[in-house]
């Protein structure tokens, strides 16, 4: 069985000790290794190359949210999962912005906390039920509820259903299997409905799918 690669940063030593022993309780999850602030996070992932990081958002030399945009910018393949005692807008959005594929705080039951690194380690996107909440807020706040009404009517079936297995966080590669066509036609899919959206990026398009309802968290 292989067993999903994880980092854990966090500022806090008894923090990280008891998600480690937490994690080490699960089969299928292997703690790799642990870093006190976003520097050593960097250089974890690069010494270490773990599939999954827990990334803590305040932390000293280097915050979690620089140290995300980073990791995302240097190691794609590398997913983040913020983890934080904060769970508003102020701190969602960025987090969501600078590629993390996940939001989760430290309230949140270990099962859940589970839940996300698996969710994670398979290409998917997981938020806790008050970081979707602060999402969807601050979506139903940028757009207004009448504007694109007409715009998602002039998506055709398979545009529509290129839009939601995107905002479900699959890859251009598992949605070419889903339909049986090439990577290279979802491609084109996806860059005709973002030009029918006007909408430039994929943060800005699961965001439109969660406040048109083509997806639920």
């Amino acid at each position: 069985m292989k067993k999903t690669r994880v980092l854990i940063v966090d500022d806090h030593t008894l923090v990280r000790d008891g998600i480690r022993a937490l994690l080490a309780l699960v089969a299928d999850i292997d703690v790799v290794g642990e870093a006190t602030n976003g520097r050593e996070a960097l250089d974890r992932v690069r010494e270490l190359a773990p599939d999954v990081v827990l990334m803590d958002l305040s932390m000293p030399v280097m915050s979690g949210l620089e140290a995300t945009r980073r990791i995302r910018k240097e190691f794609p393949k590398t997913r983040v999962l913020a983890l934080t005692q904060y769970d508003d807008t102020e701190y969602v959005i960025p987090v969501i912005e600078a590629g993390a594929c996940g939001f989760i705080t430290k309230m949140m039951a270990f099962s859940e906390l589970a839940s996300a690194i698996q969710a994670a380690s398979r290409g998917e996107s997981y938020l806790s039920p008050s970081a979707a909440a602060a999402l969807i807020d601050d979506c139903q706040q940028k757009f207004g509820s009448e504007g694109d009404r007409d715009a998602y009517q002039q998506l055709t079936d398979r545009e529509r259903e290129v839009l939601k297995l995107i905002a479900e966080g699959h890859t251009a590669r598992e949605i070419a299997d889903m339909l049986i066509v090439s990577p290279k036609t979802v491609e084109w899919y996806k860059t005709g409905l973002m030009n029918k959206l006007n909408i430039h990026n994929k943060t800005d398009l699961i965001k439109y799918a969660i406040r048109k309802r083509v997806i639920t968290l």
